[in-house]
């Protein structure tokens, strides 16, 4: 049977099983630079148009292409992964299904989940896969008529409100709705709790391989996003609602494993639980981190949540400043069970750029024999300021303007993930920069207006 057969009979396939359960209409959806899920409705009966030749988009429109206004390169197709086609428990009748960028018959160099499947095969050159497992932190909020977030749920006010369960209670139909919907398209999910802030809850699935997870963070925003509007809610995963209260964050768990399914940075035997590999990749995390903040805090209000020093929230749980150590949830690589957490990563990231870009830091770190240094196995967040500089600790950066900077600068990351897509990715977001720094705020209009 030749490509094309199996492909068709897979479609063919595919439809009678959607139509079964009812499905009309298959969402083919990517992200665009900034990770914003895009897409359009195309009947069942047309599906294999989103396999070959794709569904067609206008470049010029979607975020970042870089792509000309006319001629044959303006157009963009989304081409589906059949092995992502599945219906949408949230939206009887919808199915979706993710797409890769396509210019002129070739993988497209923006595509931000092209560039992960790139990272990917060169995991696999090694015969290794990485396994993540993602932890999104996200709000439950209304709206007042200036579009400040107000919490859902006005009793939930606690000084500290964690794992708060009479606050969980009352929005159990929405939180029972999307651990229903995840579960039926395969999340496994195991926990669900109230974080540190009002209104703000953590949900945890099964891991699985790094494209997998990509893929299905985006349909868990789309789910979310859907069930909290049927509930009259707001969701959000800005990394800094409010001021004074705990941010959101996306922490990241990353392990390797090889094609006979042992953990390649994991050795029992290591004071850490570290393999040399793993060491290896804490070492290419921390050299490339300034650059990857652009990546995994690429916006504004990332920098509210990364902050140095004191916190108007207390514990903030945000990494500030370039470490790592066993257990330590107060450095920005914390280690546990052989495995690394990646605590930087914010949920307004593009997951996949995310992704492509730690596995670019982690496989030079190996590539290059790096050594990490010296673990810190304290709580950084009591340290006085003159601590990080005895002990050579440096700071994240802390503005969006300063991570790009870096990402600039870091051309050995930027060659990794790919140069274009960098180029591209620093000229929008440094365009947001420049727009917030001209923009006037309510701040200075209090601070300023009669001053001095």
């Amino acid at each position: 049977m030749s490509t094309s057969e199996r492909d068709k009979a897979e479609i063919a396939a595919a439809k009678q099983r959607l139509a079964a359960a009812g499905v009309h209409t298959v969402i083919a959806q990517f992200v665009d630079i900034h990770g914003a899920v895009k897409g359009t409705y195309i009947p069942l009966a047309h599906l294999d148009d989103i396999v070959s030749p794709g569904a067609g988009f206008g470049s010029p429109s979607i975020n970042g292409t870089g792509l000309p206004r006319h001629g044959p390169r303006a157009e963009f197709y989304g081409q589906g992964d059949l092995t992502t086609l599945q219906a949408m428990p949230w939206m009887p009748g919808y199915a979706r299904i993710a797409c890769d960028g396509v210019v002129l018959d070739e993988p497209y160099g923006r595509c931000s989940r092209y560039l992960l499947k790139r990272q990917m095969a060169r995991l696999a050159g090694r015969g290794w896969t990485l396994n993540v497992g993602i932890e999104p932190e996200f709000c439950l909020f209304h709206q007042d008529s200036a579009g400040r977030p107000i919490p859902a749920d006005a009793a939930d006010m606690l000084d500290k409100p964690s794992y708060d369960f009479k606050a969980m209670a009352r929005v159990s139909d929405v939180l029972r709705r999307l651990e229903q919907g995840l579960d039926a398209c395969g999340f496994d999910v195991f926990q669900i709790d109230h974080e540190d802030a009002s209104g703000q809850y953590e949900l945890n699935y099964h891991y699985s391989d790094a494209l997998t997870a990509a893929d299905r963070f985006v349909l868990f925003k789309m789910a979310a996003h859907h069930i909290a509007e049927d509930a009259g809610l707001i969701f959000t995963m800005m990394p800094k609602p409010f001021a004074d209260r705990p941010g959101n964050g996306l922490h990241m768990h990353l392990s390797l494993r090889d094609n006979e399914g042992r953990a390649v940075m994991a050795d029992a035997s290591d004071s850490h639980g570290l393999s040399d590999i793993g060491r290896q990749c804490v070492a290419g995390l921390l050299a490339h981190c300034p650059a990857l903040t652009a990546f995994h805090a690429p916006t504004v209000n990332s920098y509210k949540r990364l902050v140095v020093g004191r916190s108007l929230s207390g514990t903030s749980w945000a990494p500030a400043h370039i470490a790592w150590g066993d257990n330590n949830r107060t450095t920005v690589v914390r280690t546990t069970g052989g495995r690394l957490e990646f605590r930087l990563t914010d949920g307004s990231c593009n997951i996949y750029l995310a992704l492509a870009s730690a596995i670019a830091a982690m496989l030079d770190g190996v590539a290059r024999g790096m050594t990490p240094p010296a673990s810190v196995d304290e709580d950084m967040y009591e340290w006085p300021e003159s601590r990080f500089t005895e002990r050579g600790v440096a700071t994240l950066p802390q503005t969006l303007g300063q991570a790009l900077d870096a990402l600039a600068a870091d051309t050995v990351l930027g060659s990794a993930v790919g140069d274009d897509l960098v180029a591209g990715f620093i000229e929008t977001m440094r365009s947001e920069w420049i727009d917030y720094c001209r923009s006037v705020s309510d701040w200075e209009y209090r601070r300023y207006l009669t001053w001095p």
